[in-house]
């Protein structure tokens, strides 16, 4: 059973992680600094020290939030999936929904700054890795699909590689007429190699 301290610290941080995703989705990594996350949620600077030492820190546990996040959204999403045909094309695009959000912002905005930070690229690598193989198996869940069957595994790493791809062109510009032409031609190769 937890304490009440321990629930004021699970909350604490808690808060922290949020305001760290909306400073970041917001700020980007420039404007996203330790005091403007403490700020934001709430919270004494000392607080924010206590459980998040280092801007690094803070932002690791902020990029295993955003992931835990964006999992939960598109589960949530899923109970309403329907069956056969139409699964396919409902998957992608919540796929698609979830590469061009402001979550999938905030995590690129991480990934562009671990470019040249040697200590945020040190830690950020193993996580991205656990996150990228935590999607692919939500995905190939989703999509009801078989990885043992040829071609199948590719396609769903293929799938999940175009949403990034369309993520980042939807950064600058608006994006939705050419991202929906693409969708659609891939969602015909997706369900015809599933289907196979």
């Amino acid at each position: 059973m937890r304490t009440p301290q321990q629930e004021r610290s699970r909350a604490t941080q808690a808060r922290l992680l949020d305001a760290a995703v909306d400073s970041l989705v917001e700020l980007g990594w420039a404007g996203t600094t330790t005091t403007v996350i403490a700020e934001r949620a709430g919270v004494s600077r000392g607080a924010q020290l206590h459980h998040y030492p280092t801007k690094a820190a803070l932002v690791m546990a902020a990029v295993e939030h955003l992931a835990d996040r964006r999992a939960a959204e598109i589960r949530a999403e899923a109970a309403s999936l329907p069956t056969g045909a139409p699964r396919v094309d409902r998957v992608v695009d919540m796929l698609a929904v979830a590469f061009t959000g402001p979550l999938y912002a905030a995590a690129l905005e991480v990934w562009i700054a671990a470019r040249t930070d040697p200590e945020l690229r040190t830690a950020l690598v193993p996580v991205e890795a656990r996150v990228g193989r935590e999607l692919h198996r939500l995905t190939v869940e989703l999509l009801g699909a078989d990885e043992r069957r040829p071609g199948v595994r590719e396609s769903i790493q293929a799938t999940l590689d175009l949403m990034r791809g369309l993520g980042v062109a939807n950064l600058l510009s608006d994006d939705a007429a050419r991202r929906a032409t693409l969708l659609r031609e891939w969602k015909r190769h997706l369900a015809a190699v599933i289907r196979a």
